[in-house]
């Protein structure tokens, strides 16, 4: 999206395991409730990214890059508006459990998002509160305070190591933009790395400003090439506002995530959103079009399950009630502001999800 100067199934298995069953500590039971001679028995993890647009607290503490997200700013942001955004956001992630994954995702990908604080109050809001999701937070250097972070489930997800990777651009020695935050762990006992992005936006058209996305792709791909001579085997998710479209240059060439799984190469990467878009369905909209700007790349380990996780679906979650229901923007998704009105509305994106499978032993 444009950005404002500093301040995202049982079918073909016999027996699935319900993620949530781990609550307890104990071996997780089939959802079949027992195990038949032969089969397989598996368990599913969702890994959803969701850009919170603009989720500020109402302190001013970034000067005028901040004052608009204020009770003193032309969005008047005081405590009742604040409040509401957090109770829309957190229904909204409240509503992303499936059958096979009743906990939630497993990890959430957030940007858009000011600081720790309203992590906080997000993880502790009574929709969600009982999943006991964890922060992992990191302030970046971008002008307007918005950073990207990550929530998990300490039930499925176990961190061992996070970085943070600044984008130096040589040509604009003052450009400021998110850091790319680079999270291993374990998935389900599987080693897994997640890359979560905000690249630079489109601000000053499209094309001009194409490069500095290619620039933030080379980044990331340079992140997951050292993670992978490091171990060949590990499973590398990349997920993120990435502002661009898979077929955009920055995706589909710089950082090498192809349309199509058979043409996933050992070492490369695979979109499983580009289909998605060829298909008419979109995560953002800007003037009538639609864009799927807030993708889940994955790696060809996870594509093949070469290291116990493999790649099963993907999903964009443009639920109805996620959607403006009247009016000129009918089907847009549902944002907090519109022409500087308040909508109480949760975001200007649609959250995005993968689910991954994983044998159970």
């Amino acid at each position: 999206m444009m950005m404002k100067p500093k301040k995202l199934i049982a079918a073909g298995f016999a027996a699935i395991l319900i993620a949530g069953a781990a609550l307890t500590g104990s071996r997780p039971a089939a959802a079949s409730g027992q195990d038949a001679p032969g089969q397989k028995r598996m368990q599913m993890f969702g890994v959803a990214f969701y850009n919170l647009e603009n989720l500020f607290d109402t302190i001013n503490n970034n000067g005028k890059y901040d004052l608009e997200f204020s009770p003193a700013g032309k969005n008047n942001w005081n405590g009742h508006k604040y409040w509401s955004k957090i109770k829309n956001l957190t229904y909204a992630i409240s509503q992303m459990p499936t059958k096979t994954t009743p906990m939630g995702p497993a990890i959430i990908g957030c940007s858009e998002i000011e600081n720790r604080s309203v992590l906080e109050d997000l993880v502790k809001a009574e929709a969600i509160k009982d999943w006991n999701l964890q922060i992992i937070h990191h302030d970046s250097p971008d002008r307007r305070g918005v950073d990207v972070s990550l929530l998990y489930n300490p039930r499925f997800f176990k961190p061992i190591r996070t970085t943070n990777h600044r984008l130096v651009v040589p040509e604009l020695p003052t450009f400021l933009t998110r850091d790319q935050m680079c999270v291993t762990g374990l998935l389900g006992g599987s080693r897994v790395a997640v890359i979560v992005n905000h690249w630079p936006s489109r601000r000053g058209g499209e094309q001009q400003s194409s490069w500095l996305r290619e620039a933030a792709a080379a980044l990331t791909r340079q992140i997951a090439d050292s993670l992978l001579k490091v171990d060949p085997t590990m499973g590398i998710i990349v997920m993120g506002d990435l502002n661009d479209d898979p077929f955009n240059k920055s995706c589909s060439e710089t950082l090498g995530a192809v349309r199509n799984p058979q043409d996933c190469q050992p070492g490369g990467f695979y979109n499983p959103f580009w289909k998605k878009l060829d298909d008419g369905i979109g995560s953002y909209i800007y003037r009538g079009s639609w864009n799927l700007f807030d993708q889940i790349i994955i790696n060809y380990n996870l594509l093949e399950g070469k290291n116990g996780l493999k790649f099963r679906s993907a999903e964009v979650l443009n639920k109805e009630f996620l959607k403006q229901q009247d009016g000129q923007y009918r089907g847009y998704p549902h944002r907090t502001f519109s022409g500087g009105a308040w909508q109480n509305g949760y975001s200007d994106h649609f959250p995005t999800e993968i689910f991954l499978v994983k044998e159970v032993k």
